[in-house]
């Protein structure tokens, strides 16, 4: 069974459509890439699928249940965490406030925290410094610790890898894969990075002017021209 089946999806910004026909499911305990070019519908369909963007069809299924209608904390509830583009941490809170704020109900505040250290060791001595002054492989750490204190059952994260450091991205990697082997979390990631993405994921779709409904096969992920193939664009 799958945990997230995306049918027909359509999403729209107002007016203007963003998503045209999305398809797409997600095993327990997979991590499924998606693959594409700016602007061609990936942060649209992670927002749509949080419950950000209006969906004008189609549906999306977790767990076997419709999220139509779900307001985006209803979603969180169930087990979906989003890791925004940009990170979006809270600039003026300290690493440690930060966190704090994606503690959800009654949980031991210190424990949690404890537990999410040992994923993000770097973060230890940065507790008490405010968000802002972190760099920008530091920031996406820590929006990536942030979410996991929710303990997500699937976890949206969006370019993870955009304007971060070499050594940060390969810091990243190695946690995720760490996850996905010690865990039964589910991930969806949307990259550009050919190699971050081929490297973690078990599957990769391709979307492309908003359509999403193949899979470039993982053999021909290190093959740029197939890659521009199924993309239509130079890899």
């Amino acid at each position: 069974m799958s945990l997230l089946e995306i049918r027909s999806l359509k999403a729209a910004y107002g007016s203007v459509p963003a998503l045209h026909q999305v398809d797409m499911t997600v095993a327990p305990g997979e991590v499924v890439g998606v693959l594409g070019h700016n602007g061609m519908g990936k942060t649209t369909l992670l927002r749509a699928i949080m419950g950000f963007v209006k969906v004008t069809g189609g549906d999306i299924l977790f767990d076997g249940t419709s999220l139509k209608g779900q307001a985006v904390n209803a979603r969180a509830r169930a087990g979906l965490g989003l890791v925004p583009q940009g990170r979006m941490i809270f600039p003026t809170l300290s690493v440690r406030e930060n966190l704090e704020s994606g503690i959800a109900g009654q949980r031991d505040r210190d424990q949690v925290i404890e537990e999410i250290l040992t994923l993000f060791p770097r973060l230890t001595r940065l507790l008490e410094r405010n968000g802002g002054a972190l760099s920008g492989g530091e920031q996406q750490l820590l929006a990536l610790a942030r979410c996991l204190c929710r303990k997500p059952r699937l976890m949206l994260l969006d370019e993870p890898t955009e304007g971060i450091q070499p050594s940060i991205i390969d810091e990243i990697a190695e946690t995720l894969q760490q996850l996905s082997r010690s865990t039964d979390i589910t991930i969806v990631l949307v990259e550009q990075n050919l190699e971050f993405i081929t490297g973690l994921s078990d599957r990769v779709y391709a979307i492309s002017n908003g359509v999403l409904d193949r899979q470039i096969p993982k053999d021909q992920l290190t093959d740029s021209g197939a890659v521009s193939a199924f993309m239509g664009f130079a890899a």
